[in-house]
């Protein structure tokens, strides 16, 4: 390999690291910034508007990363913020495995972007609603935000309700927020035509 190549080379790898850190700090930080609204970011019933952010990986393979560690930051500072302690680990490891489990499907499906942000919407749903409802429980809110159920009732109920209000709070910030975001951004960051699965 030529010096000139191997200078571009590198030059490509240090601007992923850069970019997958900068995704990283943007995801964190709008996370926190909606922490004042406690249902925006964390709660069985939430609209984590930093989600909108896991339309990168359809440009970047080093959003995926960047997406985790951003929610990995992000959930370790709640707990400081909180003082969650043990709860919130379970959301340091399952919510950044939801995370990059999704970014994983985002990035593999990138050609079909309609498909591709169902990643997120269903790794949330699944994995977020098993946990969320022992750390509710465990920080002493024994019901539901928003209703009268409580959280000493069956736990299949508790996690099919988790499932459908995680689901559908993600559904809408990616394909309400994401996608119209995802189809201006195409303009300036994709250097590939548009085909009609991109639509």
């Amino acid at each position: 390999m030529s010096s000139k190549a191997l200078t571009e080379v590198k030059t490509r790898s240090v601007s992923a690291v850069a970019r997958g850190g900068i995704i990283a700090a943007a995801y964190a930080a709008l996370t926190l910034a909606m922490a004042q609204i406690p249902f925006l970011s964390w709660n069985l019933v939430q609209f984590r508007i930093s989600e909108a952010l896991v339309i990168l990986p359809l440009f970047f393979a080093e959003a995926v990363p960047g997406l985790a560690v951003g929610c990995l930051v992000a959930n370790l500072v709640n707990i400081a913020l909180t003082g969650s302690g043990v709860w919130g680990l379970l959301d340091v490891v399952f919510g950044t495995i939801a995370t990059l489990v999704g970014g994983l499907w985002t990035r593999k499906f990138r050609h079909r972007p309609l498909l591709a942000l169902a990643g997120p919407v269903v790794a949330n749903a699944l994995i977020v609603a098993a946990y969320m409802p022992a750390i509710l429980k465990g920080l002493g809110l024994y019901t539901v935000p928003f209703t009268n159920i409580s959280l000493e009732t069956s736990w299949i109920w508790m996690y099919l309700f988790g499932a459908v209000s995680v689901g559908l709070g993600e559904a809408l910030v990616v394909y309400v927020i994401g996608y119209p975001l995802y189809r201006f951004l195409r303009r300036y960051l994709s250097d590939q035509p548009v085909t009609p699965a991109q639509q």
